[in-house]
């Protein structure tokens, strides 16, 4: 069987297209521009990294972005009152906190208190409550880029039996979501499930979404099958044997150059959207 590559890099570039030229149009209307604020705690290697590549994101389409780095031994408090200070700023559109923050920071409570409205990271219980109840608002940014990579390669959903292998509030739990809004049949699996083998083995699409180095191995997938591998180790190798399950697969997502560049993209996406004042308004 030839498995299709699925290549996040070219439809995220599509979107990306997308946003310049939305963001070319508010210029010359002399509207206000779309701003991405971005939070730094601390001055963890890859967080610095992963905050880069943003920035340089925002400047490629054409967006503006403000990075506020803090200390280290910033507090949750402190933290909060940054927060609250770009909840009020009416020239921010979407606020970032690049995951993970130090240790002794609540994250979830610093998460909470982003602006429902400018939640364009699609972190916030708020956002996840209402995702759940099929309302509209801001998703979070790798399970949409997975849908709309689902979505531009034309691969069907309704009725599928799906995998979700991790359950972390900000990637399985709500990809889970998304996919039962799709009318999917969704499994999610973690540490504790029993005959892990077995469910990925009946599944039309397989979702790697736990942070273990190709862990779910070729002799779990089903033939045919849709290989979405959200994972990014050391190595260039996510979560699926990609090398070798491709050759069971109908699709499937390089590591890196799938899933990722997706992720970068729908941020953006999703701040232009806070700026036009609508909510999933699908980039293509």
């Amino acid at each position: 069987m030839t498995s299709i590559l699925i290549d996040g890099k070219t439809v995220s570039e599509k979107i990306k297209s997308k946003i310049r030229n939305s963001i070319s149009i508010l210029e010359k209307e002399k509207k206000q521009i779309p701003s991405l604020a971005t939070i730094l705690v601390g001055e963890d290697s890859s967080s610095v990294t992963y905050v880069n590549m943003k920035i340089k994101a925002c400047e490629y389409v054409g967006m503006k972005s403000k990075l506020i780095k803090l200390p280290q031994s910033t507090s949750t408090e402190q933290l909060i009152a940054e927060i609250e200070k770009l909840n009020q700023d009416e020239n921010i559109d979407g606020i970032l906190l690049q995951h993970p923050c130090p240790k002794h920071i609540d994250e979830r409570l610093a998460f909470d208190s982003i602006s429902v409205d400018k939640d364009v990271d699609g972190v916030t219980t708020h956002s996840f409550g209402k995702l759940s109840m099929g309302e509209k608002s801001f998703l979070p940014c790798t399970p949409y880029g997975i849908l709309l990579l689902l979505k531009e390669y034309k691969i069907p959903i309704s009725g599928k039996n799906t995998v979700i292998v991790g359950r972390s509030p900000i990637l399985g739990k709500p990809m889970a979501m998304l996919l039962l809004n799709e009318d999917a049949t969704v499994t999610i699996c973690h540490s504790k499930t029993k005959n892990l083998p077995e469910i990925v083995k009946n599944s039309d699409i397989v979702v790697g979404a736990l942070g273990k180095p190709e862990f779910i191995q070729k002799d779990w997938i089903k033939r045919g099958a849709v290989l979405l591998d959200a994972g990014y180790n050391p190595g260039n190798v996510g979560d699926i044997d990609i090398k070798n399950g491709s050759a069971f697969s109908s699709y499937h997502t390089p590591v890196p150059g799938g899933v990722g560049p997706m992720t970068i993209a729908v941020l953006l996406w999703q701040t232009l959207l806070s700026r036009k004042k609508t909510l999933q308004e699908h980039p293509f």
